[in-house]
């Protein structure tokens, strides 16, 4: 790991104004939003919770701290579904847990809806077998909202569950299920869950057998975190990224995203001496980019800058973030691409995470070439980026995921088991090895809040 220099982050660059103008008008955009409230799934306004004070007999009545056990960022509207969203059918969602907890809450998301979204049964339930929509023995919980079985989620918003008690354990699936009767398109997605989940016809909410969930998706819809109350984790590590922080080249159904190795290597390491005791939640998108939003309002897959403090400063217990963004501002910019306005970008990230006293990891750019998108051009502005992040004047500190993902006789290009095929995404190994290199005592450490 490389050490970060002291007022690094504050360095203008020197050439490009214009376009370093726009960056620093969005960071400070960005940056009023987050003392506005952070909450409402678009970052505006505040969130709608009702997990603050349990009203119910599942209410949580041990100890421990609020992590994150698993998270996704809402990352477009789902094709389809423009008009009646998934009326009359319940969503089964499979997700992967980082952490054990006592109790649980869940987020649901309507970001991308253009109306109402009624939600009249939602559950939670630990599941019986990996892969599986049926629920453990005794585990099936109803999910309730300000005490009531039934909620209404406005276009553009989020909520959050009243807190149920429920043994989750580490390194399980949970089924979180929603039905809602009534439309409510489009739906709100998360498109590459590298997971299978479920839907089924009429209100299954309830099934623990799973035999009447015989349609199987590779999204999230609505699901965007799962919350633990957590008696052996202080906090959560929230990974900012794209396709390669998606896992989107890995297999499916085995958690083998780099995240998910690093969130082992974390529990394994727990009690280790300046190694944190933190939970990690992945907000890849593939597709991501440092500056540049998607089509639509609200955008398909918004900017890191833009969404930052959603996916960021909206997870519960954030105690430290990870980035690994930008070769998609230089693939999807053809001729473009400018390494001045990447890096002031990631900067602008570094800074929106220090205003909020978190430190910040940074990983360097993998090399891509072998890929349809690779040009000589591109590799010098990755090259260029890369230099300016091992400089130490961008991150708090660095990962080097290029120098342990590269091929030592071909720089350019990914080292060939550690390839996917693609030349751009790694293989499961090459996750593993992403995992591997990390520094998990880098994560140590607050940083002073810049105010």
């Amino acid at each position: 790991m490389t050490k970060r220099h002291a007022g690094g982050v504050g360095d203008p660059p020197t050439r490009h104004g214009a376009l370093l103008a726009l960056v620093t008008a969005l960071i400070v955009t960005v940056s009023a939003a987050i003392y506005v409230g952070v909450g409402i799934d678009d970052g505006s306004r505040r969130q709608k919770t009702f997990a603050g004070a349990p009203r119910n007999s599942a209410a949580p009545a041990s100890t421990g701290v609020w992590v994150g056990a698993w998270s996704a960022s809402p990352s477009g509207s789902e094709p389809g579904t423009e008009t009646n969203g998934l009326a009359g059918r319940s969503v089964r969602n499979v997700v992967h847990t980082a952490a054990a907890g006592t109790s649980a809450r869940v987020t649901l998301s309507n970001l991308y809806g253009q109306q109402p979204l009624t939600v009249t049964h939602a559950s939670l339930a630990v599941a019986a077998a990996v892969n599986s929509p049926a629920a453990a023995p005794d585990t099936m919980r109803r999910l309730t909202f300000g005490g009531r079985t039934t909620v209404v989620i406005a276009a553009g918003q989020q909520v959050v569950s009243d807190a149920v008690r429920i043994a989750i354990p580490h390194d399980s699936d949970v089924l979180i299920t929603t039905y809602s009767p009534t439309p409510s398109g489009p739906t709100t997605y998360h498109a590459h869950a590298r997971q299978i989940s479920y839907t089924a016809e009429g209100d299954q909410a309830a099934d623990v057998s799973g035999a009447p969930y015989t349609t199987q998706s590779m999204h999230w819809r609505y699901v965007t975190a799962l919350d633990v109350l957590s008696r052996e984790s202080e906090g959560t590590v929230v990974v900012l990224g794209d396709s390669l922080t998606d896992g989107i080249t890995s297999t499916v159904g085995e958690n083998r995203r780099w995240t998910d190795v690093l969130s082992d290597r974390l529990r394994d390491a727990a009690g280790s001496p300046d190694v944190p005791r933190y939970t990690v939640v992945n907000q890849g998108i593939s597709g991501n980019q440092v500056l540049a939003n998607g089509r639509g309002r609200p955008a398909d897959n918004p900017s890191g800058l833009s969404r930052f403090p959603r996916d960021v400063l909206g997870r519960t217990g954030v105690k430290a973030v990870v980035v690994d963004l930008g070769v998609n501002d230089i693939l999807k910019n053809p001729g473009q691409a400018d390494p001045e306005t990447i890096v002031a970008g990631l900067r602008g990230l570094v800074d929106l995470a220090h205003a909020r006293g978190l430190r910040v990891v940074g990983a360097t750019l993998m090399p891509f070439s072998g890929h349809r998108g690779y040009t000589d051009q591109r590799e010098s502005v990755r090259q260029a980026v890369n230099a300016r992040i091992r400089s130490g004047k961008v991150f708090d500190a660095v990962v080097d995921f290029d120098k342990a993902l590269r091929d030592p006789y071909a720089p350019s290009r990914l080292r060939p088991d550690y390839d996917s095929g693609d030349h751009l995404h790694p293989s499961d190994k090459g996750y593993e090895r992403m995992a591997q290199v990390f520094d998990l005592k880098s994560l140590k450490g607050a940083v002073p809040a810049d105010l």
